[in-house]
C-alpha cells in the first residue's frame, strides 16, 4: 500500500520534516527525544520495512553507545561520581547527557532516512527548481544516483561472481585485481549513464529561456488543513521552549523543568505531530480493511 503522507503536497512534507528535525535538534529532553526516536522508527518501518529495523539495530544503537561512552570518558563534569580514574572521573551527569545526545543523533539520522524516501527528486525540483535550479538539480541527481550506483555495483559483483571473479575468494593480489575490475566496470557504466542523462536533458530543453514545466502537485484543502495543524503544533512547542518548559540542565546536577499545563500540552502536541504520518497510515489501513470486509 502506498504511503499516505507521501501523497501530500511537497510543501507539507518539507514543513513536517523541518519541524520534527528542527525541534529534535534543539530540545534535549528525555521525553521529547524518546518520542522522536520512536516516531522516526515507526515511520521508517512503514516506509522501508525490515531495512529500517536493520538500520536501527546495526547503526543507531551503536551510535548511541559510542556517543555515551565517549562523553563519559572525556567529560568529567558532574557531582554524582560513578568511577574515579587516575586523571579524571566518570559521572552520572555525563552518562545521562551522552545517552540523550546519542538518542538525538539517532533520531535525527532516522528522520533524514525517512526524508530521503518521502522527498523524492521531483519534489525537490518542484520546490526549489525556480529559486535554485542548479543546486536543486544537483541535489536531486545525487539522491537518485547514490542508490542507483549501489544497486548497479551489486549487479556487477553478482555477474562477475557468476563468471568466477570474486573479491572474497583467492589470494590478496587476485582479490585486489578483481575489485579493481569491478570498480572499472562501475566507472564505465557511470560515465555512460551521465552522457545519456545529459543528452536527455538537452533534448528536453533544459537551460533554455522560456522553458515551461508541468507539475502534478496541487495544494488542496487536505494539504491546507495539515499545514495549519503543523504550524499550530509548532507554535505550541515553540512557546513551551521559549518559556523553558522543555529545558533540562545536566551540570553540575541533572535538573528538569517542573511539569505544568503548557509543558504537558507541548509534549502531547509534539508526540501527535511526530506520529502524524504513522497515524495517517494506520487510519488508511483500517479503512481499507473495513471496506474490503464489506465486499
Amino acid at each position: 500500500m502506498k504511503n499516505v503522507f507521501s501523497s501530500y503536497h511537497p510543501v507539507v512534507n518539507l514543513l513536517f520534516f523541518c519541524m520534527v528535525i528542527g525541534f529534535g535538534i534543539f530540545i534535549i529532553h528525555p521525553v521529547y527525544l524518546c518520542v522522536a526516536l520512536a516516531a522516526a522508527l515507526a515511520y521508517g518501518v512503514s516506509l522501508m520495512g525490515k531495512s529500517m529495523v536493520k538500520l536501527f539495530v546495526l547503526g543507531m544503537i551503536p551510535v548511541i553507545l559510542v556517543v555515551t561512552v565517549v562523553n563519559m570518558l572525556t567529560n568529567p563534569r558532574g557531582n554524582t561520581v560513578i568511577y574515579h580514574m587516575e586523571y579524571s572521573q566518570i559521572t552520572m551527569e555525563a552518562m545521562v547527557f551522552g545517552i540523550l545526545t546519542g538518542v538525538l543523533l539517532a533520531a535525527v539520522m532516522m528522520w533524514f532516512a525517512c526524508f530521503s524516501k518521502v522527498m523524492t527528486g521531483d519534489k525537490l525540483m518542484f520546490l526549489f527548481g525556480r529559486v535554485l535550479p542548479a543546486a536543486s538539480l544537483i541535489f536531486s541527481m545525487v539522491m537518485r544516483f547514490l542508490p542507483n550506483y549501489r544497486r548497479q555495483i551489486g549487479r556487477i559483483s553478482g555477474a562477475q561472481k557468476g563468471m568466477g571473479v570474486s573479491v572474497s575468494d583467492g589470494s590478496l593480489k587476485s582479490r585486489i585485481r578483481h575489485g579493481a575490475k569491478i570498480v572499472s566496470i562501475m566507472f564505465t557504466w557511470a560515465l555512460e549513464n551521465s552522457i545519456e542523462t545529459a543528452d536527455s536533458m538537452r533534448a528536453r530543453g533544459y537551460g533554455l529561456k522560456g522553458r515551461s514545466s508541468f507539475s502534478i502537485y496541487r495544494f488542496d484543502r487536505r494539504d491546507a488543513a495539515t499545514t495549519v495543524y503543523i504550524l499550530i503544533s509548532a507554535g505550541v512547542i515553540a512557546a513551551a521552549l521559549a518559556f523553558g518548559k522543555c529545558r533540562m540542565e545536566f551540570y553540575p546536577d541533572v535538573v528538569m523543568a517542573e511539569p505544568d499545563i503548557l509543558g504537558i500540552a507541548a509534549g502531547v502536541v509534539y508526540a501527535l505531530l511526530c506520529f502524524m504520518p504513522v497515524m495517517m497510515q494506520a487510519k488508511e489501513v483500517i479503512l481499507w480493511k473495513y471496506l474490503k470486509s464489506k465486499i
